[in-house]
């Protein structure tokens, strides 16, 4: 496992000149898009085709699957009912290379029951911890030191086996997988690197372009959300996309010092901020102090990246056609359907922004797409959305989600008066 840090960029740059001239992954047409809708879910074939006319993408590339209409499914469902059906129409159509999933389709797929080795290991870190809480208990331990240490000794099991079972942790996103359908079998222990991340783009991968599909969902918590996350992008596509650009940083810019995990994202939405604001893209307000954009703040917002309000939406946005943003933070994408939550992704989705992106559980902040390199690259124009996504995310086999149209490109209308919040 590796952190993210500072060194990773500075290939972005170089990187960009192979990428554009890499045609697996660049100029994302509609015949290469495989739309995915589930018959047990009510609206969602119906939904595929109104997408796939929308698009003009061919009827063709419409699969059918039949599983559960939850928004969480088995990891035995998953490889049972999806994958067969994915992979045979995948090995008839080698020119494929992304795969939208609709409303309908499982979110999330289940971590499978523990192997017996993982069970064992779980089990011998068990037996030390009780022995260690036994002999602190039951009072018998006089000497203080020995007592510190027995206490730090089971402070010190309890860190081994929390950081155990994040090594085993096998809960991923269904489309996450997805982009994985065309390699065969994989470690599902953890993430897996991706290859097309510019941030990694000079390390060794398990992983190589060609087994990777860039994957995202039209999904929300009702058919009329799904329909005008269709309608808004291809509406934004051709008349513009209107707005302002709020970055919503916790420090101020901490410059050249070298970062990693918050501090990394932080600086990161620092500089994805002083990039659209350096070469004029969009107006741009940058909020860089602990509080977050409060309701009225952000008018008529066209892109948007901050953190961190744990699954506490704040209503600060009027979501522009067409928008795109994310907020980086745990499970935001945990559901696009219950009525009560208030995660940031369902809803932003509720409230009319169009893309958005967030894990279903616990990613660990490194896992986000680099808003640097996600914004950059999205609002110059020439890339989707899905392409965007896929070259600013570091892992796949994971949890994170994109949500919006995978061939949605932005056509920014420009109105550039670059303002800082104090």
């Amino acid at each position: 496992m590796r952190a993210i840090t500072d060194r990773y960029l500075k290939y972005v740059l170089l990187s960009l000149l192979v990428f554009f001239f890499c045609p697996q992954a660049f100029a994302l047409d509609p015949g290469e898009v495989l739309v995915i809708a589930n018959l047990n879910a009510a609206k969602s074939k119906g939904l595929a085709k109104y997408y796939m006319n929308k698009r003009h993408v061919p009827e063709k590339n419409l699969i059918l699957l039949f599983m559960t209409d939850r928004e969480t499914c088995t990891r035995g469902e998953y490889e049972k009912k999806a994958i067969p059906p994915i992979r045979r129409f995948l090995d008839q159509n080698r020119h494929i290379r992304a795969i939208v999933t609709m409303f309908g389709v499982p979110l999330r797929i289940a971590s499978p029951e523990k192997s017996q080795a993982e069970k064992a290991k779980l089990q011998e870190f068990e037996t030390q911890k009780k022995i260690l809480e036994d002999q602190l208990n039951n009072g018998e331990i006089i000497d203080l030191k020995v007592k510190q240490k027995k206490q730090d000794d089971l402070s010190r099991l309890k860190k081994t086996i929390t950081d155990y079972l994040k090594t085993i942790d096998k809960v991923a996103s269904f489309d996450s997988e997805l982009s994985l359908i065309k390699k065969g079998k994989y470690d599902l222990n953890m993430w897996l690197t991706n290859p097309y991340y510019l941030g990694f783009r000079n390390q060794k991968t398990k992983i190589k372009q060609s087994e990777v599909l860039m994957t995202s969902r039209l999904d929300g918590a009702n058919e009329t959300i799904v329909k005008r996350i269709i309608n808004d992008s291809i509406e934004a596509e051709t008349n513009g996309l209107k707005g302002s650009a709020y970055f919503d940083a916790r420090w101020e810019d901490p410059g050249t010092k070298k970062v990693s995990g918050y501090t990394f994202y932080d600086k990161s939405i620092h500089r994805a901020s002083q990039l659209l604001s350096k070469k004029n893209r969009i107006r741009v307000i940058l909020n860089d102090d602990m509080t977050l954009f409060q309701k009225g703040e952000s008018l008529n917002t066209a892109l948007y990246c901050g953190w961190y309000s744990l699954a506490k939406y704040i209503d600060a946005f009027t979501w522009q056609k067409g928008s795109v943003g994310y907020h980086i933070a745990s499970a935001e994408c945990s559901t696009l359907k219950r009525e009560t939550s208030q995660v940031w992704c369902k809803k932003m989705l509720d409230n009319g922004i169009a893309a958005t992106v967030g894990p279903v559980g616990e990613p660990y902040v490194q896992a986000f797409p680099v808003p640097q390199i996600f914004f950059n690259y999205l609002t110059e124009g020439y890339l989707t959305l899905a392409e965007s996504y896929i070259i600013s995310l570091p892992y796949l086999s994971w949890k994170m989600v994109l949500v919006g149209d995978p061939l949605y490109k932005l056509n920014l209308v420009r109105n550039v008066i670059n303002k800082r919040k104090i």
